[in-house]
């Protein structure tokens, strides 16, 4: 069974998800979120062909969520991903990448970006050791300072040149 389940942006389980971020970035990053914008999953983003918001959990304690949304032809971005602190330290943030990952390919995507902040360590280390790497700033986002892209198509293997 998939333990992430897209809900509808707007739903009960998606607001009290991103509560938590929310109150996770106030914590983290004082003074630097506007908690109005970073609350927003962005109901119209993450529906349909353009998105998908997916959280993990129980609906009245959620223990984590993101989602990914098209914001070009073949390029999707990352948005919202959060990790409750009961939840750290068993791989949650790793699946939850995947699974935002193949919701990105099956979106028609062959890139991923996502922007984040240096406060948040854990975060840029997950992404780089998830095949994420450093580019420029691509939406002019004022609350990061980090942004990152990764080729979600598969290059091949080399070629296997033993006898048969």
């Amino acid at each position: 069974m998939n333990e992430f389940r897209p809900v509808e942006p707007d739903s009960p389980v998606a607001r009290l998800a991103l509560a938590s971020y929310v109150e996770e970035l106030l914590t983290r990053i004082p003074g630097h979120i506007d908690p109005c914008v970073a609350s927003q999953a962005g109901a119209g983003d993450f529906v349909g062909h353009r998105g998908v918001f997916l959280v993990s959990g129980p609906d009245e304690a959620p223990t984590s969520c993101g989602g990914v949304r098209v914001i070009a032809a073949g390029r999707g971005e990352v948005k919202r991903m959060w990790v409750s602190s009961t939840s750290r330290g068993q791989g949650l943030a790793t699946r939850l990448l995947r699974a935002l990952e193949d919701a990105a390919r099956e979106l028609g995507c062959d890139e991923l970006v996502l922007d984040t902040n240096s406060a948040l360590t854990q975060a840029v280390r997950l992404y780089e050791r998830n095949g994420f790497a450093r580019i420029d700033d691509y939406n002019g986002n004022s609350d990061a300072d980090r942004w990152f892209g990764k080729s979600l198509v598969e290059s091949p293997g080399p070629e296997d040149t033993t006898d048969r």
